[in-house]
Formats: structure tokens, C-alpha cells, sequence
């Protein structure tokens, strides 16, 4: 792994994906910021610190957009160290509902947040994986948590079942790429977090995206004795967690 990674980053305009960004960028490492949204704020922060960024429209639902994604990451760059399958729709706190259950939820919000949350992270994957392989190396990083019914109660449905799929998907990932010497885990940030779009009482009772530290990028320097594990953040530490992705 060279010392200046490539990291490739989803989700990167706002919330966690944007802390996770300026992780990076204190390492020097440079990176390709993608998003469905504007990401001239986050550029912008990331330019200031002196660090190569390159930002890249992408809708991770449709593989075409994500293909073109990648392209552009490695006509920049010429690698991808690290991705961070971090895009995702997020559901509702637990005391104020956003959600319809299940017997009111239409299919289209339904299909909307599958695509995006997993979906999305198996295109990523299977697009940056070539490349990867090709390297001989590379870290692949997905999002997990919020998968309890009876903490996450009613309306939760669809956010949860795809964050449970991440994880199987990350398990049959690491498997199958453990020969390339690609580690690939998921990562719990150990609670919910308020992100910059949530309202303002969410703000003041949660903490902020800063809640995750430095675990992404202890994520990415891990070895291949860690590929296939569920990690969870506590502050600048990874613990694994006992819901094992793989067997040993």
C-alpha cells in the first residue's frame, strides 16, 4: 500500500462522509469526493488543506453513473486505494417518525432506499474491484448499524433490512477477494449520529459526524487478517464486534 493512498469516498457533500474526507485529508492522502449532490463546499474545505481532490457527480443507483465514477477516479489518479461505500438514506430517530411502516410504505420509497444503500454499495464495489485486483491490494469500507427492530421501532424497515444486506454482502466480498489481498469490512459507527441536515432538537440530543474520529482511516490500514470483520468506532479505536461477517 503506498504511503499516499487514493481514497474514494461516496456520500461525500455533507454528514459523515464529509468528516470521513477530512480524515483523509489530515493524512495527506488524496481522494475523490463523489456524491448526487453539490460538492463545491467539501472541495473547497479539502482544498484548503492542501490536499489533491478531485469531486465527482454520481447517482451510485445507476451503474452507468457509477462506472463513470470510477473512470474518472482513475484517469486522475491512475489507482483507488480505499472506497468508502458511504451514500445511504438514513431513517428516522426513534422519537420523531419520519418513516411509514411497512403496511403504508409505497414501493417506490421502498425500492428508492435499497437502491441507494445497497445497491449502491455492491456498484461501487463491483466496479472499483478490477482495479483493486489489478493493484494487487486495496481496502473496501462499508456502513453498517441500525438494524435493531425494537431500538429502531416502526417506520425503520427499510433503512435496517439493507444495512443487515451490507453486511452479509461485505462477508461474501472479503471471501472472495481475500486471494487479491483486498481487505474488505464494515463498520459500525456505534451509534446514531446527527448530520447536518437533521432537525435542530436531533442536533442538540446526538452527537455530530465528529463522533466517528479516525476510524475510517484506521479502516484503511488494516491488514489481511482483518478482512471480513465488523468493526465498530469507539473514539479513535476499532473493536470488533461479535456478529462475525465470515468464519475465522
Amino acid at each position: 500500500m503506498p504511503e499516499q493512498q487514493v481514497v474514494l469516498i461516496t456520500g461525500a457533500a455533507q454528514g459523515i462522509g464529509r468528516h470521513i474526507a477530512r480524515t483523509f485529508a489530515m493524512q495527506g492522502d488524496r481522494l475523490a469526493l463523489a456524491d448526487i449532490n453539490s460538492l463545491d463546499l467539501v472541495a473547497s474545505e479539502m482544498g484548503e488543506l492542501g490536499v489533491d481532490v478531485e469531486p465527482i457527480h454520481v447517482d451510485v443507483r445507476q451503474e452507468s453513473s457509477v462506472k463513470d465514477m470510477v473512470d474518472a477516479a482513475i484517469a486522475r489518479y491512475g489507482r483507488i486505494d480505499t472506497l468508502v461505500n458511504n451514500a445511504g438514506i438514513v431513517t428516522h430517530f426513534s422519537w420523531a417518525p419520519r418513516w411509514p411502516r411497512v403496511a403504508d410504505l409505497d414501493l417506490s420509497f421502498w425500492n428508492n432506499v435499497m437502491e441507494t444503500n445497497l445497491t449502491g454499495t455492491f456498484l461501487c464495489t463491483k466496479h472499483v474491484l478490477p482495479h483493486m485486483e489489478r493493484q494487487g491490494s486495496g481496502h473496501i469500507i462499508g456502513l453498517y448499524g441500525g438494524t435493531d427492530p425494537e431500538q429502531m421501532g416502526v417506520g425503520a424497515s427499510p433503512y435496517g433490512v439493507s444495512k443487515e444486506a451490507i453486511r452479509k454482502f461485505t462477508g461474501f466480498v472479503a471471501v472472495e477477494e481475500r486471494e487479491h489481498n483486498i481487505c474488505v469490512v464494515a463498520i459500525s459507527p456505534g451509534g446514531a449520529i446527527a448530520t447536518e441536515e437533521a432537525p435542530e432538537d436531533v442536533r442538540q440530543r446526538l452527537p455530530g459526524p465528529d463522533h466517528v474520529g479516525n476510524g475510517f482511516v484506521l479502516a484503511s490500514r488494516l491488514g489481511m487478517e482483518d478482512t471480513g470483520k465488523l468493526l465498530q468506532l469507539d473514539g479513535d479505536h476499532l473493536k470488533e464486534l461479535p456478529q462475525a461477517l465470515i468464519r475465522a
